[in-house]
């Protein structure tokens, strides 16, 4: 193992649905962590707000110790970029996919939504989540039979946190400190990405000093998508 590497799960998921299909491929060079935020896998519910200070301690605190690199992932970006304010001693890379450093007012309405559909009809919340996490083109190729069968999956596993994380989501904002990053960063947009529009990612990528840039042929569930473009392109930067 060259070093560590910290995975940071997006809202509405765990590490397992955010990162499973790439962990193998990352594992052969990396020692890799992660954690589930408050609400999802099998950490408890928060009883309040959840902060993103907390959620880069958290993270951290996966960690041997050393150094490590962080793959974030929409939501965890934020909390990767602020482990990397936070402890700027430890962390050597940060991978940012699908990010963004505050949501635009359509992906605002988009989780507004969201929230309410939380506490309505699941299938509905299901369809709803289906059309934003997946791109269009993916979504066309599929087939009936597949639909139904991600709808299912959709309406099965919805995190308890997940209305925690999502107003956490409304209330990022990362424009003061990303001009004082000073971690090597590579953000990856999603060409086709429903919530978290490429533009507001690109938008990360400019406001990080020297910061790399690249793009998965992917909506927002690069995971499901590109598992195998997203795996080397973190291994590209971080190798």
């Amino acid at each position: 193992m060259t070093s560590a590497l910290l995975l940071a799960h997006g809202a509405g998921g765990n590490a397992r649905a955010n990162f499973n299909p790439i962990i193998p491929a990352l594992s052969r060079r990396y020692a890799v962590r992660a954690v589930d935020f408050p609400g999802s896998g099998t950490t408890p519910r928060s009883a309040g707000p959840l902060a993103l200070d907390d959620l880069a301690d958290q993270l951290v605190a996966a960690a041997d110790d050393g150094p490590f690199a962080v793959l974030g992932y929409s939501m965890g970006c934020a909390v990767a970029v602020r482990a990397a304010v936070r402890y700027p001693d430890r962390v050597t890379k940060l991978v940012l996919t699908a990010g963004f450093a505050r949501i635009d007012d359509e992906t605002r309405a988009r989780t507004e939504r969201w929230r309410r559909l939380l506490v309505g009809d699941r299938e509905e919340l299901a369809r709803f989540v289906l059309s934003v996490v997946v791109g269009e083109p993916f979504q066309r190729a599929m087939t009936p039979d597949q639909v139904d069968g991600f709808l299912e999956i959709i309406a099965a596993t919805v995190p308890v946190g997940t209305d925690e994380q999502v107003d956490l989501v409304q209330r990022i904002d990362l424009t003061a400190e990303l001009p004082r990053l000073a971690v090597p960063t590579l953000v990856i947009g999603t060409k086709h990405d429903r919530l978290i529009s490429p533009a507001t990612t690109r938008a990360l990528a400019d406001a990080i000093p020297g910061a790399w840039w690249a793009e998965l042929d992917s909506g927002h569930a690069p995971a499901l998508e590109a598992p195998a473009a997203w795996a080397r392109l973190v291994e590209g930067f971080l190798g």
